[in-house]
């Protein structure tokens, strides 16, 4: 009889449990969507709200992960400003604009993308289980957004590109952080992308009228849940979760911490039904369990093709000593 080892299955708890934390973090912003809130406003205030709060624990915990070397601010730059500034705005504005459990569908899309990247631009084989989870992608995304309901696919076509480009920017950003990553933990690129996104946001508010002035917060008197709501996206929808998420990868394979986040989706369907009455049609429950499919098959064959060449390494070992 074979037992599950206490670290993977540790793994899985503190990954399932982020993503369940994301998951309250999409209702939560749709709450404050429906309260008066905008996108905008939410944005600049998750930023700046767990930036400070990141930037306060690290130089409490270990200051060593807030430097980096001065040839790499551009890059950092760049990653928050075009990677995870953008990130945070569509993702949100989908949220407002779909229900919950839809918006993070689309923006699940991402391992797609990503995969898409990898054949286009570095040439990498399209293997028939690609070609399977980019189609079963592309049909759960039609289902989920309610392709088969013209009426409703009218009313929320703005959501659905809005939910593209939350797909693209969080491929992007998935892409460009690995460069990163290779050189520093991932809590130091997590802190500069942040960093740069609330830079960015409330220096936007000096410059743009449409924008919330810098430190929006202080000038609007929120209702304690609202509050409550903000904070919780700030700290246990932001900083927590991606804790969690650090931790579980380094208990278990990425490849199964990305195919255990697959959780998010679900729980956001569950989650936004109590607290906001959203009902997801049985059509549209299907195609996410396309798009969930897509990935998990995605994550297990990028799993084989880690695999393949220490398993090729080690057959070549076991022949040379026989």
């Amino acid at each position: 009889m074979t037992t599950v080892s206490p670290v993977p299955r540790k793994g899985y708890f503190l990954v399932a449990l982020a993503a369940i934390l994301w998951a309250v973090s999409g209702s939560s912003a749709k709450y404050l969507f429906l309260s008066g809130m905008t996108p905008l406003q939410l944005t600049q205030a998750r930023v700046t709200l767990s930036g400070a709060l990141l930037l306060l624990w690290l130089a409490f915990q270990n200051r060593a992960l807030m430097m980096i070397a001065p040839r790499d601010i551009p890059y950092f730059a760049a990653l928050g400003i075009a990677g995870l500034a953008m990130v945070n705005f569509t993702y949100l504005i989908t949220i407002s604009k779909l229900n919950v459990a839809a918006a993070i569908l689309l923006q699940y899309l991402a391992p797609v993308l990503i995969a898409l990247h990898s054949i286009v631009f570095l040439r990498e084989r399209l293997s028939a289980a690609t070609l399977a989870a980019v189609v079963g992608a592309t049909a759960g995304c039609y289902l989920v957004v309610g392709g088969y309901n013209l009426d409703l696919l009218a009313l929320n076509r703005q959501g659905v590109l809005w939910g593209l480009l939350a797909a693209v920017s969080f491929a992007g950003y998935s892409i460009c952080s690995e460069r990163g990553m290779r050189r520093y933990s991932p809590w130091t690129v997590l802190f500069h992308s942040i960093l740069f996104a609330a830079l960015f946001w409330n220096t936007l508010g000096l410059l743009w009228k449409g924008a919330p002035p810098p430190v929006d917060l202080a000038r609007h008197h929120y209702q304690p849940l609202e509050w409550f709501f903000i904070a919780y996206v700030a700290v246990l929808g932001t900083l927590v979760p991606f804790g969690l998420y650090f931790q579980g990868i380094n208990l278990i394979r990425s490849t199964r911490a990305s195919i255990t986040a697959t959780l998010e989706p679900i729980s956001a369907g569950v989650i936004s039904f109590f607290m906001l009455g959203e009902i997801l049609e049985p059509l549209q429950i299907a195609g996410g369990a396309l798009v969930i499919g897509a990935i998990i098959l995605l994550q297990l064959r990028k799993e084989y093709d880690d695999a393949t060449p220490e398993l090729i390494r080690r057959q070549q070992r076991e022949r040379e000593t026989t």
